[in-house]
């Protein structure tokens, strides 16, 4: 006899039915998390997280296959959506167009984290108004070896030159190892001129504090720095919006907080079990974020007082791709993170001497986006080994190929 499937629950939230699918499977093993109790969760923190994510498209991350395992993206809204959930199509410069998911209300929350959602990764554009974001987004991403005083010490020089400009930060931390700063701006310039104004930024806080922070794109010229990832304001880049969920076995959650917060708490407090006691003592501390409302008109300023950006060198290979100014090998490409990491160790138990040389910032674990899900690239940075000892690129450990067996329009398929 066959098992009996699992039951769902139905919810009434704000005058709408949400069933959840599976509601005792286990999520979170190690708090012993429920997808009920993530619900519900959501359900706690409703107001802070809308105020984060309602009325933006979003992309779907799901996690259908728990938190061990890669999720997969999902761009398009699905056809059997509910009557309050909607949607938008975003354009993208390479041709392409996807409806997106468009939530409003703490019942369209359910719905989302019932598909296998744990993150909402909403952009930083209004469903009205699709072409001109109105947040200006900061991701203080820390290299290996980077603790989290240096990633504060940064923050703070990031709110000094949002001061300057005339802008409001507002602090919330990323659920993993780093840090965001969201800036409300008026709906009012493009996307290539936030991402103008983003990388004007970076670019400031850098010459501010250099050797603490760094607005240099490639990864290996960052050395143990944090990154100010001004990339991250691209037309078809999300971030985890406030209050979303991360995937780590602690579920931990992407907390807004006040600026004399930043210094004295750590990212590993905030998880599903504290912030809707958190939130239910203080409220939201990003509550008055969209009465922050500032002008893109001194980052473009000083955008012109610093000039263009220095681009790093395209050519060098046969095909034309960048040459690195580092002496870079690559180890690996794989399908899932794990597997990145035991090929990068296979290949320091066969180099042990180069290996010992290595500093934290020389592994580089690169998380790739293919067709819906990430897949890694993994490397190593030699700039610390001797010349002679450099070990010589050789065969992949795993070669692994995100696009095969793929096909869309333009790709060559033979």
């Amino acid at each position: 006899m066959s098992p009996a499937k699992p039951t769902g629950e139905i919810l009434e939230i704000d005058g709408h039915e949400v069933r959840i699918s599976s509601p005792t499977k286990v999520v979170f093993p190690e708090p012993g998390l429920t997808k009920l109790d993530v619900v519900r969760y959501y359900l706690a923190v409703s107001s802070g997280a809308l105020r984060g994510a309602a009325g933006r498209p979003m992309v779907l991350k799901r996690f259908v296959k728990g938190i061990d395992q890669e999720a997969f993206f999902q761009k398009r809204v699905p056809e059997n959506r509910p009557d309050f959930v909607e949607s938008a199509t975003l354009h993208y410069a390479r041709g392409t167009s996807a409806e997106e998911a468009v939530i409003r209300d703490a019942a369209g929350l359910a719905w989302i984290v019932n598909l296998g959602c744990l993150d909402l990764n909403p952009h930083p554009v209004r469903a009205e108004d699709l072409d001109h974001p109105d947040e200006l987004r900061i991701d203080l991403d820390p290299m290996p070896g980077v603790d989290w005083q240096q990633i504060v010490d940064v923050a703070f020089v990031v709110r000094d030159v949002l001061d300057d400009v005339g802008l409001v930060g507002w602090p919330k931390t990323s659920g993993s190892r780093g840090l965001h700063i969201l800036v409300r701006i008026a709906p009012e310039w493009d996307f290539r001129q936030v991402r103008l104004a983003a990388e004007t930024l970076a670019r400031e806080v850098e010459n501010r504090a250099p050797g603490l922070a760094t607005a240099r794109w490639w990864k290996e010229e960052r050395g143990e720095s944090v990154f100010v990832d001004f990339n991250q304001n691209a037309k078809d880049r999300t971030v985890a919006s406030a209050y979303s969920i991360r995937p780590l076995p602690d579920a931990r959650v992407s907390t807004p907080m006040e600026w004399d917060e930043v210094r004295s708490r750590r990212p590993e407090e905030f998880t599903v079990l504290t912030v809707p006691d958190r939130f239910a003592e203080i409220g939201d501390p990003h509550d008055g974020i969209d009465d922050a409302v500032g002008t893109l008109d001194g980052l473009l300023r000083l955008a012109d007082e610093l000039g263009p950006a220095e681009k790093p060198p395209r050519a060098g290979t046969a095909d034309g791709r960048r040459q690195s100014t580092m002496p870079l090998i690559e180890v690996a490409r794989t399908q899932t993170k794990p597997q990145a990491v035991a090929a990068l160790e296979q290949w320091k138990v066969q180099h042990p001497s180069a290996a010992a040389q290595l500093h934290p910032a020389d592994e580089l674990v690169d998380g790739m986006r293919g067709s819906s899900s990430l897949w890694y690239r993994v490397r190593v940075n030699l700039q610390h080994v001797p010349e002679p000892e450099r070990p010589p690129q050789e065969e992949l450990l795993a070669d692994y190929d995100p696009w095969a067996g793929k096909v869309w329009p333009g790709r060559p398929t033979g």
